[in-house]
């Protein structure tokens, strides 16, 4: 098991991988390859390959047991939050996983392999696989341009290019949610972006957030 970060800033990701203390490969992926090749617009998403390097099951969403995604009952809030901070914890409890049924089936393929039900084929990877258009590859583009003017200082000319981004590839969360994090680390409105987390989560619905799984 990988587990790969998507942060244009690799010292936020590593703190988390250093409290988590985890005992496989914990990678960042500064330039948010995995978006480009694999078609991952969201996290935490799931991929699974094969020992022939294979793919036997596209990005999906990946919860881990125990997340806070998972709870039956939640407590309550604690008062006196900003209220942009008290506004997001509420729209993410209501976010949809499904970590049982997903865990589930990666321990069945993880026990047998190719004979496992949820291991697909090519065709049906194909199938399962989030259509790729040209303006996908345009918003790849748009994103990696933003990503090289901001690591050189430009925050300002960047703006422009993770707009297009955003324009041409509504869908991709973390194209979105990298861009408003540079503007505020809470992803809150901004005058610099048309979208924000809660507003844009309000406007397809928190259970919408993520695609249910194809199992």
């Amino acid at each position: 098991m990988v587990t790969v970060a998507l942060d244009l800033e690799p010292e936020r990701a590593a703190r988390y991988i250093g409290r988590a203390k985890p005992s496989h490969p914990s990678l960042v992926d500064q330039a948010h390859r995995m978006d480009e090749l694999f078609g991952v617009v969201n996290v935490p998403s799931g991929l699974w390959i094969d020992e022939e390097g294979m793919i036997v099951r596209p990005p999906e969403p990946a919860f881990p047991e125990g997340s806070v995604n998972t709870l039956q009952e939640y407590p309550p809030l604690p008062e006196g939050l900003p209220p942009y901070t008290e506004a997001t914890l509420r729209e993410a409890r209501k976010i949809r996983t499904e970590p049982g049924r997903y865990v589930a089936a990666l321990r069945d393929w993880v026990s047998l392999g190719r004979g496992s039900e949820f291991a697909l084929t090519p065709e049906e990877v194909v199938a399962q696989s989030r259509p790729r258009p040209p303006e996908a590859g345009l918003a790849a583009a748009h994103f990696e341009l933003a990503q090289h003017l901001q690591r050189s200082g430009d925050g300002d000319g960047a703006v422009g290019h993770f707009r297009a981004a955003h324009r041409l590839q509504p869908e991709n969360w973390t194209y979105k949610r990298q861009a408003w994090s540079l503007q505020r680390r809470d992803q809150g409105p901004t005058d610099v972006y048309d979208g924000d987390w809660v507003s844009d989560v309000l406007k397809i619905g928190p259970e919408n957030y993520y695609e249910p799984l194809q199992m």
